[in-house]
Formats: C-alpha cells, sequence, structure tokens
C-alpha cells in the first residue's frame, strides 16, 4: 500500500508539473491531452470521454473547440454509419509537434539537472509505467 500512496503522489505532482507547462500556451492541459490521445488514433466522443475520465457533453465541448479552430475534424465510422470519430487535422498535428515540443525541452531542462542515476532511474521507470497503464483492472 505504502507504494501505492508514494506512486499516486508522484503522478499527481507530475500532472501539476505538467499543467503548469501549458499554462504558459495556447491550449490547455485538456486540449493538449485530445491532441496526444488522437495523434495515437481517431477515437469516438464516447471514448474521448471515457479516456479522459470525463462526461461525453464535456468532451463533445472539448471537440467542438479544437474542431473550430481547426486541430480536429469529425469523420463517419466505417465500421458503424450512427457514429463519428475525431482525428486530428495536418494542422492539429503541426500544433501538436509544437506544443510537445515546447514541453520536450523544458523537461529536458529540468532533467539536466538530476545527477546521471536519477536519470537513468526515470528512464527505467517509464516502460513499468507504460505497464502499469495498459493492466486490465476488472474490480473497477
Amino acid at each position: 500500500m505504502a507504494l501505492a500512496d508514494d506512486l499516486r503522489q508522484g503522478l499527481r505532482h507530475a500532472v501539476y508539473l505538467m499543467r503548469g507547462l501549458d499554462a504558459d500556451g495556447d491550449w490547455s492541459t485538456a486540449q493538449v491531452g485530445l491532441l496526444n490521445m488522437l495523434a495515437e488514433s481517431p477515437l469516438r466522443i464516447s471514448g474521448i470521454a471515457a479516456r479522459s475520465g470525463i462526461r461525453v457533453p464535456s468532451a463533445t465541448d472539448l471537440v467542438n473547440r479544437l474542431e473550430k479552430a481547426g486541430l480536429v475534424q469529425r469523420f463517419p465510422d466505417p465500421y458503424d454509419a450512427r457514429a463519428v470519430l475525431v482525428r486530428l487535422t495536418a494542422h492539429g498535428r503541426q500544433t501538436l509537434g509544437g506544443v510537445n515540443a515546447r514541453r520536450n525541452s523544458y523537461l529536458a531542462r529540468r532533467l539536466a539537472q538530476l545527477d546521471a542515476d536519477e536519470r537513468q532511474a526515470l528512464r527505467r521507470a517509464v516502460p513499468v509505467l507504460e505497464r502499469l497503464v495498459a493492466l486490465q483492472d476488472d474490480s473497477r
């Protein structure tokens, strides 16, 4: 239980760090998060809501704002004529590339302040964190 608590606290602080990065930019953390999600694959609004931990109307509002900015577009789901998918536009990919480059640059400067052992520990932790996220939890 202690590891779970320590990890939860560390991740919470990491989220605050990332949100702070977005405070100086043109796009909110939620908007950047959605763009990063869609960079992996197109999603239905319901999928966006589920992955973001928000309700469908909030996900719809988020998509509407990004659609108005020309960063995402809706298109018919080829497997379900009743549904639509949301994907990045070319402008959305370009914008996301710039936002992620700014985020990476900031984090690289912070990482440079750590010693080599600390950086190596973080490097080793990344695949473990990715595996942790990918694990199924049927008890929810």
